[in-house]
């Protein structure tokens, strides 16, 4: 008996059919399957079916029957569930650098891996206050480069750039290129940022990626950390605030008691506070110390004040009388 046409085909096909049109809430019996069989060009028997089903379930699918009117068939469990499906989507949709583009494309991907009625519950709009998505394409290529450069142990090249006030963009040392040695990548303030160390000023530093552009991994070995450096991406993220740099400093600052989850959502629970009186508290902690860092103590207004050192009270002072100033001719 002649073997009939795309038979090798079937057991992919049916696989397909199955993964796309089922879920729990979703089923399908044989002769839905042959008729989507017969769709792509293969004929199939009633008799094979039960087969291919059994070959598929022996594999390791999770395809399970229940009993309705007529015995149907769906495929229970998947590597994603469909709430972490959501959770994924929702993750991608708010992310500042990931671009419109890439964020169709990756959500579209993510659909795939749930059944077609499911991928539906997928297309949720998650809107943030005034979210802003980067203009850069290629941050989704340069954080991958990136990866790759750590794990060979290379130094990587680039350039660097920021905009003008056109909206064009320039290029920092006339277009030269940098050349670093990354040793970890971290997500601040919803922007992603190289963390690097330089031989010359034997110290960390950090980039915006959505700032580099033309990234190549060089076949020079990355500069070796000093012995006795331990670097911790977690505490210099927590140290530099929005990766805006300036002098590193241990600051005591005392604040009501309503911003201990503040604190601890910034500089983790392991941070030092000490209890004042009934309304207030003390932290101390290492930061970097430069205008970001004092704009996140004015937010708080009259709930917090810096303690100490004496030349950081003094500089938050002088911060404060500049932003004054701007205002001293309006009524």
């Amino acid at each position: 008996m002649a073997r009939r046409p795309n038979q090798k085909l079937k057991l992919l096909y049916l696989l397909k059919i199955l993964l796309e049109n089922t879920d729990e809430e979703n089923a399908m019996t044989v002769r839905e399957m042959i008729y989507e069989l017969d769709r792509y060009g293969i004929p199939a028997e009633r008799k094979s079916i039960y087969s291919d089903l059994e070959a598929l379930q022996f594999f390791g699918f999770d395809i399970v029957s229940r009993r309705n009117r007529t015995t149907e068939y769906f495929v229970a469990n998947r590597l994603f569930e469909l709430p972490e499906l959501k959770l994924l989507v929702d993750a991608v949709q708010c992310s500042k650098f990931i671009t419109h583009k890439k964020s169709e494309e990756l959500i579209k991907k993510l659909s795939c891996l749930t059944s077609k009625h499911q991928a539906k519950l997928l297309n949720r709009q998650v809107y943030v206050a005034d979210r802003v998505k980067t203009m850069n394409e290629s941050i989704y290529y340069n954080v991958d480069r990136i990866h790759t450069a750590i794990s060979r142990n290379r130094q990587i090249s680039f350039r660097y750039f920021h905009y003008t006030v056109n909206k064009k963009k320039k290029f920092r040392k006339d277009g030269k290129r940098y050349i670093t040695s990354p040793y970890a990548l971290t997500w601040d303030n919803e922007n992603y940022y190289l963390i690097t160390y330089s031989e010359k000023y034997q110290d960390f530093t950090h980039y915006r990626v959505d700032k580099m552009m033309d990234i190549e991994i060089t076949n020079y070995p990355r500069v070796r950390l000093p012995q006795d450096v331990n670097f911790n991406v977690a505490e210099y993220s927590r140290k530099v605030f929005n990766m805006f740099g300036g002098e590193e400093e241990t600051v005591k600052i005392q604040f009501e008691n309503s911003l201990v989850n503040v604190v601890i959502d910034r500089f983790g629970k392991e941070v030092c506070i000490e209890e004042v009186d009934k309304d207030t508290f003390v932290m101390s902690a290492q930061v970097v110390v430069s205008p970001t860092f004092f704009s996140w103590v004015f937010q708080f207004g009259d709930k917090v004040r810096i303690l100490s050192p004496e030349d950081v009270v003094s500089r938050y002072k002088q911060f404060l009388a500049d932003t004054l100033s701007l205002y001293k001719n309006i009524l």
